[in-house]
């Protein structure tokens, strides 16, 4: 349960390093759940990306939600030589959408209960990294900050390398999304929203519950399928729908204005920020219902007017011919 109490809502303080637990842990031990529909086409790099790794999962089970492909196939192959590696397939559906991720995510952190571990990762089936150190690292931040909830590193999405400015690094990307296992537990893991958000919501609960969350920038790994593209067909479908999810995850209107005018100033220029905003103001006309409390949503925006302080105090300061400040790593 979350705490009633308001000073359990998150302060952007810098992360607290217990000195001597780094010189004394090699790092958390850490389980990892794949779900997976249909990913024959990345899932392989997946596996390979885990399996070079210097610091195994204790278990990594990889849901394959109904898939109709080779996902089976691929991941069986190597659950063959790697006892830690599990399957769960279950039988075919219809239905795509986040409410049923969370479902099969379930299954998967039914199977690592009686796993002793520490922290949890949810690892989307179109990730890889070139980095053989990647886990060992976020175990290493997770040992030396007790306060951690949530970790997670930057990501590449083609030739664009995300968190982009607009961005806290208070948040953690979804589709590499690691908790300590306590955090987790006291949130009750992954909300099972049918529009999409999970990982937003996870994050928003455990800033609420007075956890730290934080993405590493020293670490990036490869997204190799644009978010939100397995939902939506098409670009324009995408960027209304960012939209739409920002309103329906409580974002502060005058964050909104910003963002979408900071996505004009990319591919596809205009239009992705114009379109962006539309589905804000659409979602916000026809006052669709958010599915997070207004706790959550006073949490995101704390965040989010942070941030736009601090870009204008970073703006302000170049254009007085000042040196910049140094971007907050919340």
């Amino acid at each position: 349960m979350m705490p009633n109490s308001e000073s359990a809502i998150v302060r952007n303080q810098p992360l607290t390093h217990d000195s001597s637990s780094i010189a004394k842990t090699t790092g958390c031990d850490y389980v990892l759940i794949t779900p997976a529909r249909n990913e024959a086409q990345f899932i392989e790099s997946t596996i390979k990306s885990v399996v070079a790794q210097t610091r195994y999962p204790r278990r990594w089970v990889i849901v394959s939600d109904g898939s109709t492909d080779r996902t089976n196939e691929i991941v069986q192959a190597y659950a063959a030589h790697q006892s830690w590696i599990e399957l769960i397939a279950t039988p075919e559906r219809k239905q795509r959408d986040f409410a049923a991720k969370v479902a099969a995510f379930n299954l998967g952190w039914i199977r690592v209960r009686d796993v002793s571990y520490e922290v949890i990762g949810n690892l989307d089936a179109d990730i890889s990294f070139d980095d053989p150190s990647y886990f060992e690292f976020l175990m290493h931040q997770f040992a030396s900050c007790p306060r951690l909830g949530v970790a997670g590193t930057s990501f590449r999405e083609g030739n664009i390398l995300y968190p982009a400015k607009v961005h806290s690094t208070s948040d953690v990307f979804g589709a590499c999304q690691m908790f300590r296992r306590k955090c987790f537990e006291e949130i009750g893991g992954y909300t099972p929203v049918q529009g999409g958000g999970i990982d937003m919501i996870a994050v928003l609960a455990a800033q609420a519950a007075g956890w730290q969350t934080r993405t590493f920038t020293e670490r990036v790994c490869l997204h190799h399928r644009a978010a939100g593209s397995a939902h939506c067909s098409n670009a324009i479908s995408r960027m209304l729908q960012t939209g739409r999810k920002d309103y329906i995850l409580g974002a502060h209107p005058a964050f909104e204005i910003f963002r979408s005018l900071y996505q004009m100033t990319n591919r596809p220029y205009f239009i992705g920020g114009a379109l962006m905003l539309i589905g804000y103001l659409w979602a916000s006309i026809r006052r669709i219902k958010r599915p997070i409390s207004q706790r959550l949503i006073d949490v995101r925006r704390n965040v989010q007017l942070s941030r736009l302080r601090e870009i204008a105090r970073h703006t302000l300061s170049i254009c007085m011919g000042g040196h910049p400040t140094p971007r907050q790593t919340a």
